[in-house]
Parts: structure tokens; C-alpha cells; sequence
């Protein structure tokens, strides 16, 4: 079972940044394509991001330009850098295993593909 770690979130006021990270467990993370999720109070999870091994990448409308999706097969690792925050990009971030065509899809969904498990995610607050 692939066990996710996530990490880097905090308090930044808007226009700010942040970078976060998760570490993945298991031999099988450089095959699959890794995506972050985020799930706002009140609010179905949302896949905003996503990276497939080769490095194709995909984002949901509402961070495009703002935020950049990169990968270290490596070290098992999966980032999200965040710029120009804003105070509707608060809420709990998550990574899991994504389908690259699948950005803006809420989760549970099929069309996701995420491992069945998550990790304890890491909050994101956006103060206006």
C-alpha cells in the first residue's frame, strides 16, 4: 500500500506563495501519474493539478498560471509551487495518483484514479 506524506502548507496572505511537497512510498511511484488535490470547508475534493512520469502536465482553470506541478522520481517526491494565492485557494491540499485529463473532476470519481487512500494533507489558509 503506498503510503503518502504531504507537507508545506501554512498561513500566507494573498498574493503570496508556497511550496508543497508529498512523499510517496513504494517502487511504483515513477510509473504513475501524481496529481494534488484540494478540498475547501463545505466542498467536494478537487483534482487541480496533475503530472504524468514523462512530465506532461495539467491544471484545473481555477490555478493555471498561478501554480506549477513538478515531480522527482528519484526521491519519490511530488511538489506544488503556489503564486499569486488567493484567499479562495484556501483549503486542505492532497496528493495522490491522478489522471492527467481529469483536472477540475471532483473526487470520488473513477476518472481519477487515485490509490484508495489518502494521507493527512496539508492546510492551506489564503488570508485576504
Amino acid at each position: 500500500q503506498v503510503q503518502l506524506v504531504e507537507s508545506g502548507g501554512g498561513l500566507v496572505q494573498a498574493g503570496g506563495s508556497l511550496r508543497l511537497s508529498c512523499a510517496a512510498s513504494g517502487s511504483i511511484f515513477s510509473i504513475n501519474t501524481m496529481g494534488w488535490y484540494r478540498q475547501a470547508p463545505g466542498k467536494q475534493r478537487e483534482l487541480v493539478a496533475a503530472i504524468t512520469s514523462g512530465g506532461n502536465r495539467n491544471y484545473a482553470d481555477s490555478v493555471k498560471g498561478r501554480f506549477t506541478i513538478s515531480r522527482d522520481n528519484a526521491k519519490n517526491t511530488v511538489h506544488l509551487q503556489m503564486n499569486s494565492l488567493k484567499p479562495e485557494d484556501t483549503a486542505v491540499y492532497y496528493c495522490n495518483r491522478a489522471n492527467v485529463w481529469s483536472v477540475g473532476r471532483l473526487w470520488p470519481s473513477t476518472g481519477l484514479a487515485d490509490f484508495g487512500s489518502w494521507g493527512q494533507g496539508t492546510q492551506v489558509t489564503v488570508s485576504s
